[in-house]
């Protein structure tokens, strides 16, 4: 790197699969190098690791462009060291740019007006959908007080805690009220505030929070979105009033054979009559009187 820079990037092709280990090497002498970070990694190529990387490279839905917009990761060639902030339980990282926080076994951070959340410093970073309650409690002009080792006229004897000592610690520290109750954090003959101030100071953070530009410009989307869906949301409704489906409940058709007369006929059915009245029996009955008559004659 450039003389004088304290950090940067370096991009490079995918090598083949295995265990490896990037190094930055500083103070150039004569016997060699001194290696003074170290960041270990893996390359992988079976299958079911690819699949389970590729899921999780996998980009957003183009729909959801606060979890799409990710905050860029930010180089470290060490785990960072913290401080806490006075009268907080809060860590905050004082050597970067960025404002990074540990608390509550969180990394947070704030971008473009939104918050994300990690268990880790450098990656994995997720959306968080709100602004976290320890943030208004840290002043915002901590950095300055940092760099005179002064918090409000008081001498502020920081201690920087390496993160490892961090992850072991931090929740029995909070427990046990480490830091409030050793030496006050740290400040000379610094009395904390009453709660009662303490809470003034919080709203005055809020409103001050709230009228930040890239706060009110991620606010805007968020309240517009949900009152225009459901007003072109109307072709939902007009399946559940359809009338053709009532037709067939009035179909008259199906009444007609039920009052069907051509079926009455024959039971009425003159024509059978007829056998009872034949008239070639009276010519058989005739048909002797002739012989009678013959006979006699």
């Amino acid at each position: 790197m450039p003389r004088g820079l304290g950090q940067g990037s370096l991009i490079f092709d995918p090598p083949s699969p295995g265990e490896y280990e990037v190094r930055a090497y500083y103070n150039y002498r004569r016997n060699g190098y001194v290696v003074s970070g170290r960041y270990a990694f893996s390359v992988v190529s079976d299958p079911v690791n690819e699949g389970a990387l590729a899921q999780d490279m996998e980009p957003m839905e183009p729909d959801n462009s606060v979890e799409a917009n990710l905050p860029p990761p930010i180089p470290f060639f060490a785990p960072p060291e913290v401080v806490v902030i006075p009268e907080t339980n809060v860590y905050v990282v004082p050597d970067i740019d960025v404002d990074l926080f540990f608390w509550d076994g969180w990394w947070w951070r704030p971008w473009e007006g939104r918050w994300y959340r990690s268990h880790y410093y450098d990656r994995g970073w997720g959306y968080y959908n709100n602004v976290p309650s320890f943030y208004f409690d840290v002043d915002p002009g901590w950095r300055g007080y940092y760099r005179d080792r002064n918090w409000y006229g008081h001498r502020w004897n920081y201690e920087r805690i390496p993160n490892q000592r961090l992850q072991q610690n931090w929740k029995s520290w909070q427990n046990n009220r480490r830091w409030e109750r050793r030496g006050t954090w740290g400040v000379q003959n610094y009395q904390p505030r009453p709660q009662q101030q303490r809470q003034e100071l919080r709203k005055q953070r809020q409103q001050k929070y709230q009228q930040r530009p890239e706060v009110q410009k991620q606010r805007q989307p968020q309240v517009q979105r949900p009152q225009r869906q459901p007003r072109a949301e109307q072709p939902q409704r007009q399946p559940r009033v359809e009338q053709p489906q009532r037709q067939p409940r009035v179909e008259q058709p199906q009444r007609q054979p039920r009052v069907e007369q051509p079926q009455r006929q024959p039971q009425v059915q003159r024509p059978q009559r007829q056998p009872q009245v034949q008239r070639p029996q009276r010519q058989t009955q005739g048909k002797p009187e002739r012989e009678e008559v013959e006979h006699g004659k």
